[in-house]
């Protein structure tokens, strides 16, 4: 992840949306020339979701990797898939091995793959079939470093990133640092996907503020895929 200097874009204004609204999964919010949110798309399959999002960090544990300058990033962090997104030991890069357990991630839950997919297409990138889900556990005050998603295997292939729990505010600029940065709010059951034109913008999530999810308690999670490549040296 590269750090970021950028200015500050308007919050977007957005209708309310009740729980019975946004589970229509009909109404969508423009990010960037090729990028969405998809309100609601996943709220459905959100308690299935987070369901599998405990099995698989029982498998592997949560942890809290470090940032370029070397402090502990504010979100704590799991994989599942055939690569897992680490920094142990070469810098940010995959690897098909969880350096903390010493063993494979754990494969990623068809539930999963089948989210990715249906929300790619949805937001008309087509049938995606992603190497790794990032699984991000964010505590209330974590947030996100504004950064660009590299190292992926496919340039054409999307980023799909899924919301669960508690609100965020998201940030997604443009291709520069300097660029102007849109404020956009991500809500239980919301899925940002972006690719094409927008795959290289910097995005990040500020700081959590204090809540209580129903299901989800005092947390956001995010499940993050990628069309991952390995990493060189593994």
């Amino acid at each position: 992840m590269d750090d970021a200097v950028e200015q500050e874009g308007a919050l977007e204004q957005e209708p309310h949306l009740g729980e019975q609204d946004r589970r229509s999964g009909g109404l969508t919010c423009r990010l960037g020339p090729a990028a969405w949110v998809l309100r609601g798309f996943a709220l459905n399959d959100a308690p299935g979701l987070m369901d599998a999002i405990r099995l698989v960090i029982r498998a592997s544990p949560l942890r809290r990797l470090r940032n370029p300058d070397g402090s502990l990033m504010d979100v704590a962090v799991s994989n599942c898939g055939v690569l897992g997104w680490e920094n142990e030991r070469r810098g940010y890069g995959y690897s098909p091995v969880d350096p903390v357990q010493r063993r494979p991630w754990p494969p990623m839950p068809s539930m999963f793959r089948a989210l990715a997919s249906s929300a790619s297409k949805a937001a008309g990138f087509g049938p995606f079939d992603p190497q790794v889900c990032i699984i991000n556990q964010y505590a209330v005050g974590a947030g996100l470093r504004m950064h660009q998603d590299r190292n992926d295997a496919r340039d054409d292939a999307p980023v799909v990133s899924v919301s669960l729990g508690l609100p965020a505010m998201f940030r997604f600029g443009g291709q520069g640092k300097h660029r102007p940065v849109k404020r956009v709010s991500l809500h239980h059951g919301d899925v940002a996907v972006w690719g094409g034109a927008s795959r290289m913008a910097r995005h990040g999530i500020e700081p959590i503020a204090p809540g209580n999810h129903a299901i989800t308690g005092p947390y956001r999670w995010n499940l993050t895929f990628r069309s991952a490549k390995l990493s060189q040296g593994v």
